[in-house]
């Protein structure tokens, strides 16, 4: 039998299986997603998914998904200033009606 494993790092292992992308990543986005990107943006756009360096957003309306697009580069820089988060690029839906 092996030493015991501490969970953490059996929850990172399992992420990384299933994802590729580690709890801390995730974490860091959806846990400083207000703090990257500002109260205005975070009002009307959120995280969705991070999945190998690619994060989906989801935003309430066209004109927002729209600010994203031109604001994604900056996303992804504050997204490693603030979060420690390496993301590659910024994939942006507009949330259906039923989801709002």
């Amino acid at each position: 039998m092996s030493d015991p494993v501490p969970i953490t790092r059996s929850l990172d292992s399992m992420m990384k299986s299933l994802r590729g992308t580690d709890r801390i990543q995730v974490g860091g986005v959806f846990g400083k997603w207000d703090v990257a990107v500002g109260d205005q943006i975070a009002a009307h756009v959120r995280p969705i998914k991070l999945d190998q360096g690619a994060l989906l957003v989801e935003a309430d309306t066209a004109t927002w998904a729209t600010q994203v697009k031109f604001l994604s580069d900056t996303i992804i820089v504050r997204l490693r200033e603030e979060a420690g988060v390496l993301v590659d690029r910024i994939d942006v839906r507009v949330a259906s009606k039923r989801r709002r």
